[in-house]
């Protein structure tokens, strides 16, 4: 069975491989992404080597807490972190960079690439995220030895068929997997109901919930006048907006400077190259509009923040938040960010990848609207109450404060697994 997604593994790459080389996310690093490394790339001597995965930005983030306490209990580790997108990529060498030893574009999940990978990592422990599956990577890792872990489980209730024709194809990846750490009980259902043995699957929790730090005032005051915001000035933040969401938050915007003429807008695109466009929306319908990497000398009534990690400290400038990929049909965004900074959150329909993270806000200082309309008013009654919403940013820094510790219990169990294997004291 395997020799059969090895097969179709390969003619699906040669397919796709035109596509590989010009999309935004996969054009950059293709020898690493063959399993080639620069000289002097992985100096990974000393203790043990934890290869940690992650697909893009937002889920390395998630797994720095882990990072963090990998480092304080485990001994000299070596820290190996991977990712797919260039945005990934970027966000590790950058605001990750004291945390890991070094960062590598994930090979493609082909039997050679990985192979040469994992000889050349020589992972004692791989720690994979939420869906993370890649077969040829799973079993090369185990070949070198590796243990290897699921962190942050989710399995979607809608692709559960797929999942078992899949593995019904190419043999359960599942049951190589030492440890699946889940987000919830339903998750581990599905687990077990895909086949994980029930000994491997743990419910530990989120830890996304444990990345939320928040920043120091000075930060602030640096990001508030590189935005061209003044102190005290009501904002709107739409954060991670995908298209066809900007024309709508926009529209909502322009109506509501009708009866709040001060409010400003700062729009944080999901992908940053399509900040151009956000500014060309806002200026068709006669709003004024600059780029944060341009400088907002003018005081734009939209400022469009297109640089990478930035975000999460530009959400305390804001009176209050909406958090796209909830107007599409993309699932939603993460929503915990700005509730943990103490900002209540609104976000539209489509939520169905952090359906977790709208357990814990719906009530507790998160909002979720129908439609732009809905969104509108919401927002309009708030801005007139700031009672009302001094106490929705509290009730939802709460919220998040009392789901947090998954990145704690989940270094624990990969502790038990390096001892286990006699790497880690």
């Amino acid at each position: 069975m395997r020799i059969l997604y090895v097969a179709a593994s390969y003619l699906l790459f040669c397919i796709a491989f035109p596509v590989l080389c010009l999309h935004r996310k996969t054009r950059q690093g293709f020898a690493e992404r063959f399993g080639f490394y620069a000289p002097g790339k992985l100096r990974l001597d000393g203790g043990p080597v934890v290869w940690l995965h992650g697909a893009s930005a937002g889920d390395l983030l998630s797994l720095s807490p882990m990072i963090r306490e990998l480092r304080a209990r485990v001994a000299g580790c070596r820290i190996v972190l991977s990712t797919l997108t260039n945005t990934g990529y970027i966000m590790a060498t950058g605001r990750l960079a004291p945390l890991i030893d070094t960062v590598v574009y994930a090979p493609w999940d082909l039997l050679g690439a990985t192979r040469r990978a994992a000889r050349a990592i020589r992972p004692d422990l791989l720690v994979l995220e939420y869906t993370e599956m890649w077969p040829n990577l799973i079993h090369a890792a185990k070949e070198q030895g590796a243990r290897i872990v699921l962190t942050n489980g989710r399995f979607s209730p809608t692709h559960l068929n797929r999942y078992r024709a899949f593995f019904s194809l190419i043999g359960n990846p599942l049951r190589e997997l030492d440890l699946l750490l889940m987000r919830e009980d339903d998750e581990a259902e599905r687990a077990l109901g895909l086949g994980a043995p029930l000994e491997r699957v743990r419910v530990t929790g989120n830890t996304k919930f444990d990345a939320l730090a928040v920043p120091t005032q000075e930060d602030d005051a640096q990001l508030r006048e590189a935005l061209g915001l003044h102190a005290g000035e009501r904002v709107l933040i739409a954060g991670s907006t995908h298209e066809g969401e900007e024309e709508k938050i926009l529209a909502v915007y322009l109506r509501l400077l009708a009866e709040h003429a001060d409010l400003r807008l700062v729009i944080a695109p999901r992908y940053i190259d399509r900040a151009p466009r956000v500014v060309w929306l806002a200026q068709q319908l006669g709003l004024s509009a600059a780029r944060r990497s341009e400088g907002n000398t003018g005081r734009a009534q939209v400022v469009v923040l297109d640089t990478i990690g930035e975000l999460a400290r530009a959400y305390r400038l804001a009176t209050i938040v909406f958090v796209g990929g909830s107007f599409t049909t993309r699932g939603g965004q993460n929503i915990l960010e700005p509730a943990a900074q103490g900002r209540p959150v609104l976000f539209g329909p489509h939520m169905e990848n952090f359906h977790d993270s709208v357990q814990v806000l719906v009530g507790r200082g998160g909002i979720q609207v129908n439609d732009p309309e809905h969104l509108h008013r919401i927002v309009g009654e708030l801005l007139a109450r700031p009672d009302t919403l001094a106490s929705l940013g509290e009730r939802a820094r709460t919220a998040v404060l009392q789901v947090s510790g998954a990145s704690a219990r989940n270094v624990e169990h990969m502790l038990r697994l390096l001892r286990a294997r006699g790497a880690a004291a």
